[in-house]
């Protein structure tokens, strides 16, 4: 390039005015962006503080000042401001802008309007709470008779160091209140009772049930559905820890979820067979369990009046924390999206083989028949008994090295000398069922001399592991 000549100075002289025109440009814009960032702050002091000086230094009836102020930093300031409840709808949008967006003005309208109440408010209910009130939901009202507790801070939403002692409800609703100008919180430090709860959800569009107490949980359940309110219930988030197998789902769907077990056969025995959603997991507990109490504690008399309140479990579960806040997250989800009307169309389900697990049940049945000589009903184990077996146990592979995905998967018995069972079933490739059936069950072999130590080893590991199971689920 001749940079004496004419037409290269001409050129470098514009690729130079281009580039100052365009860093005028953008200086004026970031410029432009700045004072308007600094009206917008100017204006919503103005708005915050337009009747402050009216209500500033009001005092309730105990003497403290106003609840319905609140100190929050504007703007970067380290100085805290008094709120009142006063709000420009203009700065709610914006708080909602995200929500807006997803759910649109019809659907915002009605989550606006809406109005839950959350019976249990610890680590479940806690977060489902703080997500409504950060989505828009307008009325809150939160039950829970207890208090903080230092072992609480693993998995409560709101609650700190300095709220140890103080009612749960109390906690969650100041928290609220720092986050919402329009939710009016109703903190109720009390325990629901079906003789007398009615009043505690009148007005309810939604009810959030995360309580721990299996006998209140089914009253609330029955009393919600028999008043058609509409209820969601949390079951167990305790001793899990695989987020991917938390799901949602009716109850009567649900899955090797202890809790879910036992109270989906109590609301059967009270003529409730489905029609409540609840979330819940899939997960098969390992090495976890209730911690035992002292020797000591045992013996100063009937452990029950150990607890606050009858009933209500003294000893611990082991709660991984993130556990909760994901149940209480899906609740909030559902919850919103039903009363914006935008309902999840189609919940994904973590077991979907329903087909698979019936072809599972035919094939063991058939194998039952023959060894057992005569025709059966209905074997010991239902379908999802056998997924258990399959997919849990056995990981989704034969028991026989080198230990491949079937192509054809079976299940048989594996002693014939014990009844069949969760841990007296075994996972094969179909010939290898086949030929267990022949030379193990009906020719009487010993499963080492088919198969070998190392199959026989592997059938004892997953055989304690379906004891365990027995003993969490069953």
């Amino acid at each position: 390039m001749n940079l004496d000549s004419h037409r290269t100075q001409l050129v470098l002289t514009a690729l130079a005015a281009s580039a100052v025109t365009a860093g005028l440009f953008s200086a004026y814009h970031e410029h432009l962006k700045r004072k308007k960032r600094r009206t917008l702050d100017q204006d919503i002091l103005r708005s915050l503080a337009g009747s402050t000086g009216k209500r500033k230094g009001a005092r309730n009836a105990e003497g403290s000042e106003d609840d319905e102020h609140h100190e929050v930093h504007i703007g970067g300031s380290n100085v805290p401001r008094d709120v009142p409840i006063e709000y420009d709808e203009e700065l709610i949008r914006e708080q909602l802008a995200r929500n807006y967006a997803f759910f649109g003005e019809d659907g915002m309208a009605k989550i606006r309007k809406g109005s839950v109440v959350v019976v249990g408010c610890g680590g479940v209910g806690s977060w489902a709470a703080v997500m409504l009130a950060r989505s828009g939901i307008s009325k809150i009202r939160l039950v829970d008779f207890d208090q903080v507790t230092l072992s609480s801070l693993n998995r409560h939403a709101t609650a700190t160091l300095s709220d140890v002692g103080t009612p749960k409800v109390k906690c969650i609703e100041r928290v609220l209140k720092q986050i919402s100008r329009v939710v009016e919180v109703e903190a109720c430090i009390d325990i629901w009772r079906k003789e007398s709860g009615g009043d505690l959800l009148a007005g309810a569009d939604w009810v959030i049930d995360a309580i721990d107490n299996i006998t209140t949980k089914v009253d609330l359940l029955k009393y919600c559905h028999e008043n058609n309110i509409k209820v969601f219930s949390s079951m167990g988030s305790g001793a899990k820890c695989d987020p991917t197998r938390v799901q949602i789902s009716d109850i009567s769907l649900t899955l090797y979820d202890p809790l879910a077990r036992s109270v989906r056969r109590r609301l059967r025995l009270e003529g409730i067979s489905s029609g409540i959603p609840v979330v819940y997991s899939t997960e098969v507990p390992g090495d976890v369990k209730l911690l035992p109490l002292p020797e000591e504690e045992f013996q100063k008399g009937n452990v029950k009046e150990l607890g606050v309140f009858d009933d209500f479990r003294v000893r611990i579960l082991p709660v991984l924390g993130p556990l909760p806040a994901i149940f209480g997250l899906n609740i909030a989800t559902y919850v919103l999206c039903e009363l914006a009307e935008k309902p999840i169309p189609n919940p994904l389900p973590v077991k979907s083989r329903k087909k698979f697990n019936e072809r599972l049940s035919r094939d063991l049945q058939k194998r039952e028949e023959k060894f057992l000589g005569h025709q059966i009903n209905k074997l010991p184990l239902d379908e999802d008994d056998l997924g258990l077996i399959f997919d849990d146990l056995y990981r989704g592979r034969s028991a026989r090295p080198p230990y491949p995905v079937p192509e054809r998967p079976a299940l048989v018995r594996w002693d014939p000398n014990e009844p069949l069972s969760l841990m007296n079933c075994v996972a094969f490739e179909f010939p290898d069922a086949e030929k267990h059936l022949q030379e193990c069950l009906l020719a009487k072999k010993r499963p080492e001399e088919v198969w070998g130590e190392e199959v026989v080893q592997v059938v004892r590991r997953r055989r304690e592991e379906a004891r365990k199971v027995i003993e969490w689920v069953m």
